[in-house]
């Protein structure tokens, strides 16, 4: 039975292995893709793969953080990306790693979801763009109604390399203080895409 080149080419990882043990399956000698090909998937494949996190973690602003790891290592890996192969497929199995590492550094958190839920999720996304990009635009539009100084503290706290501490280190405010004041500008931006979404869906 013939296969497709997506088939032939699926990303493979081992269970515990991280992105670095992300290989594919040769065959029939398909070379690396081109810098124009890879240029030209990756991009289309942006707003696709911020829908695909959002979609496993609580917050816009974080899948948005870990969108932007996942690029940086989509690009130090696109040797290994095959011309005909499923791009879409290959860069999500980045995402997905990238995605536990974020669960595993937020464990001390309340809000978290089991790996079945996750699993479940992921394997369902791709038909929900619809929905998530009525999210990312409902995101976007409060963001603009948040108070300038909650706006800057929540771009701040998700700027790439950042963390809480060091942020409360550079504003001159207690750690405690800084987390309960991103915990109510989330919260607000939260009630808001609700409110957002329930005018466009009714």
């Amino acid at each position: 039975m013939s296969t497709s080149p997506s088939e032939q080419f699926e990303p493979q990882v081992n269970p515990g292995e991280g992105v670095e043990a992300l290989t594919f399956q040769k065959d029939n000698g398909s070379e690396p893709a081109s810098q124009a090909e890879f240029v030209q998937l990756f991009t289309r494949s942006q707003r696709r793969l911020y829908l695909y996190i959002l979609s496993q973690v609580p917050h816009p602003v974080e899948a948005e953080e870990i969108l932007q790891e996942a690029n940086v290592i989509a690009w130090t890996k696109s040797s290994q990306y095959r011309s005909g192969s499923n791009f879409f497929a290959w860069v999500c199995q980045i995402a997905h790693l990238e995605i536990l590492k974020h669960r595993s550094r937020q464990k001390r958190t309340k809000l978290r979801f089991s790996d079945e839920f996750i699993e479940q999720v992921a394997s369902e996304v791709v038909e929900q763009v619809d929905e998530l990009e009525s999210r990312r635009l409902a995101l976007k539009h409060c963001l603009g109604k948040l108070r300038d100084k909650d706006r800057d503290l929540i771009e701040s706290r998700y700027a790439p390399g950042e963390r809480g501490k060091d942020l409360a280190s550079q504003i001159g405010r207690p750690a405690n203080s800084v987390y309960q004041s991103l915990g109510r500008i989330r919260r607000t931006l939260m009630e808001c895409i609700q409110r957002q979404l329930a005018v466009e869906f009714h």
